[in-house]
């Protein structure tokens, strides 16, 4: 299973990015998807989850301003950044919850981060 990450890159506060990851491989579902980012010196956080059948979860500082979406069907999971700060800048990773087989267990997969930089 790999996951690809796309959509970062520069720019200034105020402005808006849209991230996508795409789940790839031998997998049979999945459940929960979300975003995490890493930014210099800090551990690494939630951003958004969503689950399989639509709930999401925000941490505080992204509420109304960040939106998580998915799609089932292509295996994408979306994040749609709006009035970006300089300190959202960071390496933002994605991560899902899935099953290789019907009968294998569920367990975690991360993407490779994409850096997403805020300037003032």
């Amino acid at each position: 299973v790999q996951l690809q990450a796309s959509g970062g890159g520069l720019v200034q506060a105020g402005g808006s990015l849209r991230l996508s990851c795409l789940a790839s491989g031998n997998i049979f579902s999945i459940s929960d998807m979300g975003w995490y980012r890493q930014a210099p010196g800090k551990w690494r956080e939630k951003v958004a989850l969503i689950g399989s059948g639509g709930l999401t979860d925000y941490a505080d500082s992204m509420k109304g301003r960040f939106t998580i979406s998915r799609d089932n069907d292509k295996k994408t999971v979306d994040l749609q950044m709006n009035s970006l700060k300089p300190e959202d800048t960071a390496v933002y990773f994605c991560k899902i919850h899935g099953r290789r087989t019907m009968f294998a267990s569920s367990r975690q997969y991360w993407g490779q981060g994409t850096l997403v930089t805020v300037s003032s």
